[in-house]
């Protein structure tokens, strides 16, 4: 019996270590994880991108389905705060809508790959930059079109086609990524050039907003599944993309802004709805009050019914008051 407990002993000791040994290797495996992400998997066959293609242009046929019973629209603008100038005359900056994180992240510039990450607001406006957390993506963005929604960064690159690329803001790897089901696409908005696709968020999820040569003179809109990033459905709206610097959806509804090369007051000015609830008639002309230059990026928080605007270095935030569609 003593030989048995001190073999027992023995064993139990030499499975301990090798508790410790496992638990260090996970360790250091989830390490090199975060310093070495995955690449994603962005090539395509020429065949399964034409394949995609016809399926979204099938798709254009289809009814959409309501998702939610969110019926608000915009009635007018309750007020405007100016939060910071960070310097860059473009960039994005936004609040994830979904948990409860009060985290700002902010992505200067069109064309960079460092995210700056702020635990609250204030910090946010009383930090410099050098102060913030930052976060280095794989590939570099394109643009001002990105979006946070659920703890991931959705924002567009581009490699022999435009991509979208699916970025776990926790884990600092991309989880998945997808070539964009649009043939010859050309800027999105007149006046910000540098945007093919803008991806937003409302109440029923993400959203792209694109052009391409097919219908070169107005904007369309594509309904995105954030967790395959398929597109769900297209359409093609009447807002003309001359002119037109930015624009959000609210409840399914795309508002697009509206401004002059000699900047002036920006309005919404054309507005589509999907489900045919709102028309550029009955939608009241909302203008912004006076600004510095022109949006680069404005960013809807279905959450906090407000919107994240970017203008010429300037953080702002635009307080809505809404109103409920005349269904």
């Amino acid at each position: 019996m003593e030989s048995v407990e001190k073999e027992r002993e023995q064993l139990r000791a030499e499975l301990e270590n090798t508790n410790i040994r496992v638990d260090r290797v996970e360790r250091e495996m989830d390490y090199l994880e975060t310093q070495n992400p995955a690449p994603p998997c962005v090539e395509m066959e020429e065949k399964l991108v034409d394949h995609k293609v016809t399926i979204v242009k099938e798709k254009k046929k289809e009814k959409y389905e309501k998702l939610t019973e969110c019926t608000d629209m915009i009635a007018s603008i309750k007020s405007m705060k100016i939060l910071k100038r960070i310097g860059s005359s473009t960039g994005m900056w936004a609040r994830d809508p979904l948990g409860d994180s009060d985290n700002i992240y902010v992505l200067e510039g069109t064309g960079n790959d460092t995210v700056y990450e702020y635990s609250r607001a204030r910090d946010f406006t009383q930090s410099p930059v050098m102060r913030a957390r930052r976060i280095k993506v794989p590939y570099p963005w394109l643009g001002t079109g990105h979006v946070v929604y659920g703890g991931f960064l959705y924002y567009v690159t581009r490699k022999n086609e435009y991509q979208i690329i699916k970025f776990d803001l926790k884990n600092k790897t991309v989880v998945d990524s997808a070539v964009f089901p649009a043939e010859q696409q050309i800027p999105v908005y007149s006046l910000s050039p540098f945007n093919y696709i803008d991806i937003v968020a409302d109440e029923e999820g993400l959203w792209a907003i694109y052009a391409t040569n097919e219908n070169e003179k107005n904007i369309c809109l594509a309904k995105l599944d954030p967790k395959t990033l398929d597109i769900e459905q297209m359409w093609d709206t009447p807002c003309p993309r001359e002119n037109a610097e930015s624009a959000f959806v609210i409840c399914g509804a795309v508002y697009v802004v509206y401004n002059t090369k000699l900047p002036s007051r920006s309005r919404v000015q054309c507005v589509f709805d999907v489900r045919d609830a709102v028309s550029n008639e009955e939608a009241p002309l909302v203008y912004f009050p006076k600004r510095y230059a022109s949006h680069s990026s404005m960013k809807y928080n279905p959450k906090e019914k407000q919107i994240y605007a970017w203008d010429d270095g300037y953080q702002l935030i635009y307080r809505l008051v809404m109103k409920k569609k005349d269904l």
